[in-house]
């Protein structure tokens, strides 16, 4: 007897798992669509509102050395905060940014998660602090930890983040499934928009949902790749491993300090200095103060204004300024540097503008996917209905 064929083909359960899965995530996908697409120029946003205090009104000969400013606006301040690090720019027109954060490990919120977070801009010249933002209440950082961790706390959130991504990521490629025409012919009609004033909404909604999504699919894979590596452990092991070729991580290795050296007055300014000698092109450096009598100064090296993606490391020892450690990024393997570079190519910044531009664009298609596909199933469903009634 012959085995009688169902008639459900591949195409109608993609379709189901497409549905299913986008009822699932539909809500957080768009929530996450929606702040990706205001934080992308939060950068040059937040520069414009705060370039009064960015910049100093007159540049001078020297700047107050590091240390000495450091504890002079701690002063300042009082002891209610503490200063935990200082960006120091190379362009002598800026300001130089102390950082005060203190976290709650127990809070589920994100409000609850920080007792204090504040930035505190400070002229290097004359020691004057120029203004002092409180970043807890800030819209952007508020619109990044939604995006990040939903406003929770952050191994709650990102796991909800990290897997509703992960679900985007089946969609996407269940939709190009269902998406991809039979023919040469029917994918003629697929690629454009061809509306007649006779079109009805549902037609266009649903030329919307499946052009646009194609469109936009290779660039949401990379948003959503990127999202995944923050979110989840394993994957971002797994980017590294495919980026390297090994799972294992490089080995750093430091110097020893020599004790033979002698004892330096202001060891923070010295390793600045060296820093800068070193890199002299570079954009900003990040140091904090060692906390105790073992501890090491390291500084990290932002090469290129507002992005990441190239960086370099070097520690000095506390009590003479010795250089024990100078890592260039070009001695990172290719894995580190897809690590290093994941937030620019999540944000577009490693493309600049234009880069930032197609992430707002892909970021804002992305978040009407779930709309039109909700709009597509409900007027499936109102049909049906329709026709029943009838």
């Amino acid at each position: 007897m012959a085995k009688k064929k169902s008639k459900y083909g591949f195409k109608h359960w993609i379709g189901k798992i497409h549905l299913w899965l986008g009822m699932a995530s539909g809500l957080v996908v768009l929530l996450l669509s929606v702040t990706g697409c205001i934080y992308v120029f939060s950068v040059e946003i937040t520069e414009a509102l705060r370039k009064d205090a960015m910049y100093v009104p007159k540049v001078e000969s020297t700047t107050i050395p590091i240390s000495k400013l450091w504890d002079d606006t701690q002063e300042k301040i009082g002891n209610d905060i503490k200063i935990s690090s200082v960006k120091v720019s190379n362009n002598l027109e800026k300001a130089w940014i102390f950082g005060c954060y203190k976290g709650n490990e127990n809070a589920i919120t994100y409000f609850g998660a920080i007792d204090y977070y504040k930035s505190i801009y400070v002229n290097p010249y004359s020691g004057e602090i120029v203004a002092v933002y409180d970043e807890e209440m800030d819209f952007f950082n508020i619109v990044k930890y939604i995006h990040w961790s939903l406003l929770l706390e952050i191994g709650l959130g990102q796991q909800i983040v990290g897997w509703s991504t992960f679900i985007f990521v089946i969609m996407l490629i269940t939709g190009i499934i269902l998406w991809w025409p039979k023919n040469k012919a029917a994918r003629k009609q697929r690629f454009r928009f061809q509306w007649k004033e006779t079109t009805n909404w549902k037609r266009k909604n649903y030329d919307i949902h499946n052009i646009f999504g194609f469109y936009i699919a290779t660039i949401a894979l990379i948003i959503a790749f990127t999202g995944m590596v923050w979110a989840f452990s394993w994957f971002q092991a797994g980017v590294y491993a495919v980026g390297s070729g090994t799972t294992e991580r490089p080995e750093v290795i430091a110097k020893e300090a020599d004790k033979n050296l002698p004892k330096i007055s202001d060891v923070m300014e010295t390793a600045l200095e060296k820093t800068k000698l070193a890199y002299p092109d570079a954009d900003a450096f990040s140091l904090r103060k060692p906390t105790d009598s073992l501890a090491t100064v390291d500084i990290y090296v932002q090469q290129n204004e507002n992005t990441y993606y190239v960086s370099h490391e070097m520690r000095f020892a506390q009590k003479t300024g010795e250089i024990l450690l100078n890592r260039n990024h070009s001695e990172k393997n290719f894995g580190e540097k897809l690590i290093t570079a994941n937030y620019d190519l999540h944000v577009g910044a490693i493309l600049g503008i234009p880069g930032k531009i197609i992430a707002f664009i892909a970021s804002l298609i992305c978040g009407m996917l779930p709309v039109t596909g909700f709009l597509i199933w409900y007027g499936r469903k109102f049909k049906k209905k329709a026709t029943r009634a009838s």
